[in-house]
C-alpha cells in the first residue's frame, strides 16, 4: 500500500520539469487565484555546470551500487534490498543485497527472491483498466457505479469516474480498516469488503487529490466483473503470462510453488523476529509479490509501447493515453497521469508508483524519455525508517550520476516577508479518515514555519540528514528549495486566502488544506494537554481534600442540590480522565494496521458520550460556584478553568466525533 498506515508518507523528492506534454484528456484540479507580482531582485547564484555524466552500463552500475549499497544498508539495519534498472527494452542491471533471510544468511537473488512492492500493485490494476478500455468494455469517464453490482452513494451532484479512481480524486476518505488481516483466512471476497468498508466521500470528484486504496480496489473488482474472471487470475492472464513474469502472483497465501522463494520482512535486520507474510485485503491496491527481474519485464512493456519480448499487453496509443497527464492541482507541479504519478526531476519527464507495507518499502520509476527504468525494494523499515529516506536518496544520486542537471536561477522576491508570514501556519493533509478516527487530524498536521530571513520551513519537507528544509520565495507563492531544484507552490481560494500547499519535494497523492481556529494542532495539543492536567490535577485535589476532612472531622456541609451537582461534576470529571486515556490506547494500538479496534472503539464512543453529558455537568457546576460560591477566589478561579476545558472538552467531542459511532475508518 501506499503506506501501512495510511498517514505516513514518502518523502520523494521531484522537480517541476516535464509538464510540456500535451494530455489527451482535460487535464483537471483548482487553478489558484492569480496573485500580483511583487518585485524581485537579483538572481540568487548560478548553479555550479553539471558533472559529466557516467555512461548507464552494467559495470558503472556494479560500480555505483557495490560502493553504494552495502554501507546504506548495514547503516540502516537493514536486511536486504533488490535494485533492477532496465533500458532501451532490456534488463541491464539487476542485483541483490544483503539477506532475504538473516538467520540463515540467504542472499538476496533477484531473478528468484520475492518481495512484497505493496502499492506498487496498483500499476498492474491500472494497466489491467487500461486493457478493458482498449477493448471497449470500460469508458474512463463514465460512471463507475455502472460497472458495479452495488452502488456508490450519489453525492456532489456528479458521479465518480475511472479517471477520477486512476487520478485518485474519487474524493473518498481514507480507510484502514482490514486492509490487512493477521491470518488468510481472515481474508473474504472483495465485493463484500468493498460494501461493508466503503468510506465517506468527503471531495467533489475531480478536485482533490486524496490518495485511496478503496479507490483502487474498486476499479479492481470491476475488472472482476467485467472480464469475468477473479481479479488474480486476470492479472495472471492477462499481465503475468504474456509478459513471462513467472515468478509474481498476486494470489494469497503465496502458491506451494513460490512460498519458498519469499523474501522474509523485518522492521530492522538485528531484529531476530521475522515480519509474517501480510495478508492484504484491498488486494487489488496492494498484494502483489514478485521478483525483481519480473518486475523488470513489466517496466520494459510499458517502456516498450505496451510489449514484451514480442509479446503485447497493451496498445501503443493505450499507453501513451495513460502515461499523458490527467490532473493536477495546481499548474507547474507534478500530477497524475493515468494510474502513474509524475515524479519529473532533473529535468526528465518521470513517472511512477511507491509502495510500502509494514516490512517492504519500494519504488519503481519509469524515465520516458530516456527508455530508462528503475525498480528497487527493500526488506526492512530500518532503523528510524531508514528505508524510505535510503530509496529517495538512491534514487537522486542515480539520476544525478547518469543525468546530471543544473536548474535554472530563479530571481527570488524583493519583499519575501510577506508571504512568509502569510502562509505561515498548521495544514492537514487531504488524505486523512473524517469518520470514525477523526482527531487524528487533530495531531498529524504539517506546520509551515516563516523564517527571520523571509524563508520557510515546512516540517515534513526533510532533507538527508532529517531536518525540514528551507526554502525561498521565487515567485508569487511559490517558494524553491534553498540549494535544491524543487518547488513548493500555495494556492488560494476565490478571496485570495490560502487553500492549500503541494510540493515536488512530496508525493503528489494529497495536498495539505490550511487549517483554522481550534483545529490547529498547536492549539488543539495545548488544550488537549491542559485538560488533561488540570482534570488530574482536579482529581488530586479532590482526594486530598477529602483525605484532610476526614482526618480532622471536618466534612464539607452544602446543600443537597449543590452537594448532588457537586457529585455528578465529579462523576463528569471522571469520565472526562477516561475518555482521553481510551482514545490514547486506541492511537497506541494504530500501530498494529491489523489490529480489531471495533469492540475498543464502540466502548470509546459510549465513554465520550458519557463524557460530553459529564462535561456539561462539570461547566454548569463551576459556573454556580464561581457565580455564588462556595469558596474564596482560589477556588473560584480554579473552577473558571476547570470549566472553561470542559467546554472545549466538549467542543471536541463534538468537532472530532469522538461520540458519532461510526465504524467507517
Amino acid at each position: 500500500m501506499m503506506s501501512r498506515w495510511a498517514m505516513a508518507t514518502v518523502a520523494l523528492a521531484m522537480a517541476t520539469a516535464g509538464f510540456a506534454m500535451a494530455a489527451t484528456s482535460p487535464v483537471t484540479g483548482p487553478a489558484p487565484t492569480t496573485t500580483v507580482e511583487r518585485p524581485v531582485q537579483s538572481p540568487t547564484a548560478a548553479p555550479a555546470p553539471p558533472l559529466e555524466a557516467h555512461a548507464l552500463t552494467a559495470s558503472d552500475l556494479d560500480a555505483f551500487l557495490d560502493g553504494y549499497m552495502p554501507y546504506a544498508i548495514a547503516r540502516g539495519d537493514i536486511a536486504g534490498s533488490v535494485f533492477v534498472v532496465v533500458k532501451d527494452g532490456k534488463i541491464l542491471f539487476a542485483k541483490g543485497y544483503g539477506y532475504s533471510d538473516v538467520a540463515k544468511r540467504a542472499p538476496v537473488i533477484p531473478d528468484q527472491t520475492l518481495f512484497r512492492p505493496g502499492s506498487i500493485s496498483k500499476p498492474f490494476t491500472w494497466t489491467a483498466v487500461m486493457q478493458l478500455v482498449q477493448a471497449g468494455k470500460i469508458d474512463l469517464d463514465r460512471d463507475v457505479n455502472d460497472y458495479l453490482d452495488f452502488k456508490i452513494p450519489e453525492k456532489f451532484g456528479a458521479p465518480i469516474t475511472m479517471r477520477n479512481l486512476m487520478t485518485h480524486t474519487g474524493g473518498f476518505e481514507e480507510g484502514i480498516a482490514k486492509e490487512f488481516v493477521q491470518k488468510p483466512n481472515e481474508l473474504f471476497p472483495l465485493r463484500d469488503y468493498l460494501m461493508q468498508h466503503m468510506p465517506k466521500r468527503i471531495y467533489p470528484p475531480g478536485k482533490i487529490v486524496a490518495y485511496s486504496n478503496y479507490g483502487c480496489s474498486l476499479a479492481g473488482y470491476i475488472v472482476q466483473r467485467l472480464s469475468g474472471e477473479p481479479y488474480a487470475d486476470y492479472i495472471a492472464h492477462h499481465i503475468f503470462v504474456p509478459l513471462g513474469m513467472a515468478h509474481s502472483t498476486f494470489v494469497q497465501p503465496l502458491p506451494r510453488a513460490l512460498a519458498p522463494d519469499m523474501s522474509n520482512g523485518y522492521k530492522q535486520a538485528s531484529d531476530k523476529k521475522t515480519i509474517p507474510f501480510e495478508d492484504v485485503e484491498t488486494a487489488p491496491a496492494g498484494a502483489l509479490s514478485s521478483t525483481g527481474t519480473d518486475m523488470a519485464r513489466f517496466m520494459i512493456a510499458h517502456l516498450e509501447h505496451g510489449s514484451y519480448n514480442g509479446a503485447s499487453i497493451l496498445a501503443p496509443a493505450t499507453v501513451e493515453l495513460m502515461h499523458s497527464p490527467q490532473s493536477r492541482m495546481a499548474p507547474g507541479v507534478n500530477g497524475f497521469d493515468l494510474g502513474f504519478y509524475q515524479e519529473s526531476r532533473n529535468g526528465l519527464r518521470i513517472i511512477g508508483h511507491a509502495g510500502d507495507t509494514e516490512a517492504f518499502h519500494s519504488d519503481l520509476h519509469l524515465l520516458l524519455d530516456k527508455g530508462v527504468g528503475v525498480f528497487m525494494s527493500f526488506n526492512s523499515q530500518g532503523k528510524d525508517g531508514e528505508a524510505d529516506s535510503l530509496r529517495t536518496q538512491l534514487f537522486r544520486a542515480f539520476l544525478d550520476r547518469y543525468f546530471p542537471y543544473a536548474p535554472p536561477a530563479e530571481k527570488t522576491v524583493a519583499d519575501p516577508k510577506t508571504d512568509a508570514a502569510r502562509v505561515a501556519g498548521w495544514y492537514a493533509s487531504s488524505r486523512r479518515i473524517d469518520s470514525a478516527l477523526r482527531l487524528l487530524g487533530g495531531i498529524s498536521q504539517s506546520q509551515v514555519s516563516a523564517e527571520s530571513d523571509g524563508t520557510i520551513k515546512i516540517d515534513v519537507l526533510k532533507d538527508a540528514a532529517g531536518n525540514p528544509k528551507a526554502w525561498r520565495e521565487v515567485g508569487p507563492l511559490v517558494w524553491r528549495e534553498v540549494g535544491g531544484q524543487t518547488h513548493t507552490r500555495f494556492v488560494t481560494d476565490k478571496d485570495g486566502s490560502v487553500s492549500f500547499w503541494i510540493s515536488d519535494d512530496f508525493l503528489p497523492v494529497l495536498i495539505f488544506q490550511r487549517v483554522h481556529g481550534l483545529e490547529q494542532s498547536l492549539d488543539f495539543k495545548i488544550l488537549m494537554g491542559a485538560l488533561a492536567a488540570v482534570l488530574l490535577f482536579t482529581v488530586a485535589i479532590w482526594i486530598g481534600g477529602a483525605i484532610a476532612r476526614y482526618r480532622f472531622s471536618r466534612p464539607l456541609a452544602l446543600p443537597p442540590f449543590a452537594a448532588r451537582l457537586r457529585l455528578a461534576s465529579r462523576l463528569g470529571v471522571l469520565t472526562l480522565v477516561a475518555m482521553l486515556a481510551g482514545w490514547g490506547v486506541l492511537f497506541a494500538q494504530l500501530s498494529d494496521a491489523s489490529a480489531h479496534l471495533d469492540t475498543t472503539l464502540m466502548a470509546l464512543y459510549g465513554v465520550s458520550a458519557l463524557a460530553a453529558i459529564g462535561a456539561i455537568v462539570v461547566v454548569v457546576e463551576a459556573a454556580l460556584r464561581v457565580l455564588r460560591g462556595p469558596g474564596g477566589w482560589l477556588v473560584r478561579a480554579g473552577e473558571a478553568v476547570l470549566g472553561v476545558l470542559a467546554l472545549y472538552a466538549l467542543w471536541a467531542i463534538c468537532v472530532y466525533g469522538l461520540a458519532n459511532f461510526s465504524m467507517t475508518y
